[in-house]
């Protein structure tokens, strides 16, 4: 039998009094997720939903607070309770589908995660079963591949309320399906590519995984032209049929130690540094990279990629990021009709406030209309653009529905 590689999927996300997000939820999340409104209709808001769980995990919930201006802007405006994230997700197909619950409040000290809970329910009848649960520091994990309750019960001590349980138990073999969560969230990676950190030179050395930003993409590609050569090559091959005339990509290390990012453009005997080179060329590099990493992100988000790119790389763009989908997930938000008509209406979700200032999703496959128009042979893009979605609109009540 072989081994089953399907990625960790996310299943619903519901979020509570973290800036707009006052009660929002997206359910029956796709592999494939797109996040479609107006400016101001909390895309960037959801989107960093996902990185500020990410950075907790990767580089500690104190951090990931702090960095965000702590609960005075963090917290919805009116609120006082906590800030909660709940994740639906499977680690397989078919598998059990489990929750993650996180509530996040600020104590004397800075942040304290007042309540952090795993549970499923492993058959179709009975009731669901919490094999971690904390409060404050507080707390017990159940053991064993598949926990339930007669497994052993620890209860444990963590050295401060502001520590995220999953991420100490999960270090451990004790607590194999805690140690999956935090390797998934771990494993995200939520994208703010810089062109100006692209452009950058680097100090040399080759490296597998590509930064948030982008900063380090020549070492990555010194790294693929170095382990993965025939991987590379088939990356080039991709940007050649999206920009005329490119010959190839090379990366120079330096006598000083930093190295170069060199593109060759076929007409001419010398390559240009990247500093010099196209905005949209390096953008679609640096996306090709991400996308045929060897072991690519569980979770990939990336904000508006039609940024740089001409309006004809788009539906591609889509296609790539589709063939992906079956190795990550992805979150992508985009105000493109182009990029748009290259998915379908059950991965798009439509933002706007309501009348209070808060964000709502619905699917648009769930908005009146809209099927029958798809069904007649319509395309998303052209029907967003042309107003049909009744909502979305930063011309008609800040987008938020009519009626």
């Amino acid at each position: 039998m072989t081994e089953d590689k399907s990625p960790p999927r996310i299943e619903q996300l519901r979020v509570e009094n973290y800036r707009a997000l006052k009660q929002a939820a997206l359910r029956e999340i796709t592999p494939l997720t797109v996040l479609l409104g107006p400016n101001g209709s909390g895309k960037s808001t959801l989107f960093d939903a996902f990185s500020f769980l990410s950075e907790c995990f990767q580089q500690g919930l104190r951090a990931a607070w702090d960095r965000r201006g702590r609960a005075r802007e963090l917290r919805t405006r009116g609120s006082t309770g906590p800030i909660v994230f709940e994740l639906k997700y499977r680690e397989r197909p078919r598998q059990p589908l489990i929750t993650y619950h996180l509530a996040i409040d600020e104590g004397e000290r800075g942040p304290n995660v007042v309540e952090e809970w795993l549970q499923w329910r492993r058959g179709s009848r009975g009731r669901p079963f919490r094999f971690l649960d904390f409060q404050n520091g507080q707390g017990q994990a159940f053991s064993g591949e598949m926990p339930d309750a007669q497994d052993r019960r620890i209860p444990i001590s963590l050295r401060s309320p502001e520590v995220l349980a999953v991420n100490t138990l999960g270090q451990f073999a004790d607590h194999p399906r805690v140690a999956a969560l935090r390797e998934f969230i771990t494993d995200w990676h939520v994208s703010y590519l810089s062109i100006d950190d692209i452009r950058s030179q680097p100090e040399a050395g080759p490296q597998e995984k590509l930064s948030r930003t982008g900063d380090n993409l020549a070492n990555v590609i010194q790294y693929l032209n170095e382990q993965h050569p025939q991987r590379l090559e088939e990356i080039f091959a991709q940007l050649r049929r999206r920009v005329p005339r490119l010959e190839r990509v090379d990366t120079e290390p330096m006598p000083d130690g930093r190295l170069l990012l060199l593109l060759k453009d076929a007409p001419f005997e010398q390559p240009v540094l990247s500093r010099f080179a196209s905005d949209g060329t390096l953008k679609m590099l640096a996306y090709l990279v991400l996308l045929n990493d060897p072991q690519p992100p569980r979770f990939i988000g990336i904000e508006e990629p039609e940024n740089f790119l001409h309006p004809r790389l788009l539906p591609g763009l889509c296609e790539e990021f589709r063939a992906a989908s079956e190795r990550a997930q992805l979150l992508i938000t985009t105000h493109s009709p182009d990029f748009l008509n290259g998915v379908r209406q059950d991965e798009v979700r439509v933002l706007y406030r309501n009348d209070e200032g808060y964000t709502h999703a619905t699917r648009c496959s769930e908005i009146q209309g809209i099927p029958q128009f798809m069904d007649a042979g319509a395309s998303l893009g052209h029907l967003w653009l042309e107003g049909y979605f009744g909502m979305g609109d930063p011309l008609v009540n800040a987008g938020a529905p009519e009626g």
